[in-house]
């Protein structure tokens, strides 16, 4: 009889650094991944220790270097401006990374996290993690085989409404800790990660418009934008726009992408996300979460029978699942890295670019 010699999972002992909402998601999908938090890090000790029970925490450590050698996996959950010292730093130690987004607060940086992470040979993972509802799977499947025919035209939008009153406050707001694009930064890189999934094309060029609802919050003055409008242009000749805001009253967290080809339309809302809009000359379908009748990618990620809803907390434990696969040598289709970041990177400065020149500006390839 043959034997065969079955390798072990990793361990994936993680380290969270952050623990405020973003911390109790990471720690919720690395429980759900299999995995381990070894120990957290917080703004600070008090803070950390407060939220070690929640985030299912072995540890709770002053000392970063400290978590990092605690763990195989440092999940970074803190504001944006601290991303790259400390992804950097785990990267250094040899840790594998799952950093927030946006990467970093510029291209610059961005790429300088890419490249190392890349040099040290290190699985560094951004969570995208629109991309792993199974109906955005499925659209993104008959995009690629043809069923839509030649993609034309994409629009959409992502509307939120927590930061639409003058009191309404969070460090995103600042620009030194959150980047000079909050709103694009926060969310319009998510809506363009998700239209170039989709559609498998890249946006080459974009004319932007920025506004400020609030210009001022809690008393200070505010100089990051809560509204971006967006034309574009991609590389095989569609074209499309978005309106992404953090100031539209009523939207919680409305995602809506329509990709228009030549035969049919395909619309995806991240609030209804147990439907497919598909949209034909003759007739139209609403397309239920159903693994028995989906393309298999989109299968894969169906996690319970059809009727039983799916969100975002779920999205999150297989981003978190295939990191851990990759870390195992078996990287599945689709799961964003460090160079998905840089990309949101170079579109965000190329945003901002357009915006400030009032005229079109170029996506560095």
């Amino acid at each position: 009889m043959a034997h065969v010699t079955i390798t072990p999972p990793t361990l994936y002992r993680a380290a969270v650094i952050g623990t405020g909402f973003m911390g109790r998601v990471h720690a919720r999908a690395i429980a759900a991944a299999g995995g381990s938090v070894a120990g957290i890090a917080g703004s600070t000790p008090d803070k950390a220790r407060e939220a070690a029970a929640d985030l299912r925490a072995a540890a709770v450590f002053d000392d970063l270097d400290a978590a990092v050698d605690a763990a195989d996996v440092v999940h970074v959950c803190v504001p944006n401006h601290l991303h790259a010292p400390i992804a950097l730093a785990a990267i250094a130690a040899g840790k594998h990374v799952v950093c927030e987004k946006p990467l970093a607060t510029d291209a610059a940086t961005a790429l300088a996290m890419t490249e190392a992470a890349a040099a040290a040979g290190v699985v560094a993972t951004v969570p995208f993690v629109y991309r792993f509802h199974p109906m955005v799977r499925e659209a993104r499947a008959r995009v690629s085989s043809g069923q839509i025919g030649r993609v034309t035209l994409a629009h959409g939008s992502y509307l939120q409404d927590w930061l639409l009153r003058p009191d309404d406050d969070n460090w995103r707001v600042d620009a030194d800790k959150g980047g000079a694009l909050r709103a694009f930064g926060d969310i319009g890189s998510h809506w363009c990660d998700l239209l170039e999934f989709v559609t498998g094309d890249r946006i080459t060029a974009v004319n932007a418009q920025l506004a400020t609802a609030n210009r001022e919050r809690s008393g200070r003055a505010v100089s990051t934008e809560d509204i971006v409008t967006l034309q574009f242009a991609t590389a095989a000749g569609a074209v499309g726009s978005t309106v992404i805001s953090q100031v539209s009253a009523g939207r919680k967290n409305r995602l809506l992408l329509e990709v228009s080809g030549t035969e049919s339309t395909l619309a995806f809302d991240q609030e209804r996300p147990e439907t497919l809009w598909v949209g034909g000359r003759d007739q139209n379908a609403v397309l239920m979460r159903d693994p028995d009748h989906l393309h298999p990618d989109a299968a894969r990620l169906a996690r319970v029978p059809a009727g039983h809803a799916q969100g975002y907390q779920d999205c999150f434990d297989a981003f978190v699942a295939d990191t851990r696969a990759a870390i195992d040598g078996d990287a599945p289709d689709g799961l964003p890295t460090f160079a998905d970041g840089l990309r949101a990177a170079r579109l965000a400065e190329a945003v901002a670019a357009s915006a400030r020149t009032r005229d079109w500006a170029e996506v560095p390839r």
